[in-house]
């Protein structure tokens, strides 16, 4: 075997006891995801806007950033249920760049992945003691969830983790609604596959354990696009396409039909000022079609405090270091457009 085995880093229960959420963290924790199992489940018609930096490098500006979502939260709460984006792993990494907080606390610096794995935990608690929302995160790595379970209040699934059987079962397993996220293919059995999967019991090994998961009724679609042979980005979010999803959840038998649809990525063309047009079009579709108004539970937005993306070493405050996001200002302005059309 080709690796070196550099130290034995603390199992997640340690990490718990010695960075302990305190009963106010649980209580919170606890309060905004009944809320957003809620609107999965239709009980609430409240719309979700899972928002946020594409990668949250640097704990003072991703919490500056979150505050200033709390006070927008309180003008729209009536219509709108934000989940900010923590997103502490960065996918797609292929060579030795950044590879998100959980490696790299310090950007510039050397992994260090146990001083990663308490400055992921600490932000998370920081954000839900400072603001109250429990926050989104990304689950790239299955076996590194335990690290932070008790604190989050939405997981995704990533494009090209979504075909992995372990992050399917591991999915099941979570007591938070997790998206899976259509593969980089576009191919939609793909997706529904997984989410059939995360529904459903399991007994599997999970970090050495033989574990049962009782199935996870909230596992949900998210929509963002997709790239054809040509490498050239392809929608998904149009009035077809969720007439086609809605089709399909109806074939499938499946609990709390739902979809996010991500607003960025090949949805947009990685072009983050799309964003406004795309979430604008949706809420239309929506307006259009019951169906449609009924499958679409909300929004996922890659935004930041500074528009645009920024190369590492920069040091821009709040401007993104991996994919290009949407400014404040106009962000502010697309949740309160939002609130109006809804």
């Amino acid at each position: 075997m080709n690796m070196i085995f550099e130290r034995k880093l603390a199992i997640p229960q340690e990490v718990k006891q010695m960075y302990p959420a305190s009963a106010e963290i649980q209580a919170a924790v606890k309060e905004r995801t009944t809320e957003l199992k809620d609107i999965f489940a239709g009980r609430s018609k409240k719309f979700a806007l899972i928002i946020g930096p594409c990668s949250a490098d640097r704990d003072d500006s991703v919490l500056d950033y979150i505050s200033r979502l709390r006070e927008i939260q309180e003008k729209v709460k009536d219509k709108i249920f934000i989940v900010p984006r923590i997103y502490t792993n960065k996918p797609r990494t292929t060579g030795d760049g950044y590879k998100g907080m959980l490696h790299q606390p310090d950007p510039d610096g050397k992994p260090d992945m146990f001083k990663g794995i308490v400055a992921i935990r600490e932000l998370h608690m920081k954000a839900i003691q400072e603001t109250g929302f429990a926050c989104a995160d990304e689950m790239l790595y299955p076996e590194n969830s335990k690290y932070l379970d008790d604190l989050l209040g939405y997981i995704a699934v990533g494009a090209r983790s979504v075909e992995n059987q372990q992050h399917r079962l591991t999915a099941s397993g979570l007591d938070v609604p997790v998206g899976m996220k259509n593969p980089t293919s576009g191919d939609i059995s793909v997706m529904m596959n997984s989410i059939t999967a995360a529904q459903h019991k399991h007994t599997f090994i999970f970090r050495g354990w033989e574990v049962h998961s009782n199935g996870n009724e909230y596992a949900h679609a998210i929509l963002r696009g997709y790239v054809n042979k040509h490498g050239q980005s392809m929608p998904n979010y149009h009035y077809e396409d969720l007439v086609h999803l809605n089709d399909a959840y109806q074939k499938s038998g499946l609990l709390n039909p739902a979809v996010i649809i991500d607003t960025n990525h090949s949805n947009s063309g990685k072009d983050p000022i799309q964003q406004i047009r795309i979430a604008k079009e949706i809420i239309n579709s929506m307006h259009c079609n019951s169906e449609i108004q009924g499958l679409v539970k909300g929004l996922m937005i890659e935004s930041y405090i500074e528009d645009g993306n920024q190369p590492i070493g920069c040091g821009i405050y709040g401007k993104s270091i991996t994919d290009a996001c949407l400014g404040w200002e106009k962000t502010e302005k697309l949740i309160f457009d939002i609130a109006d059309k809804l």
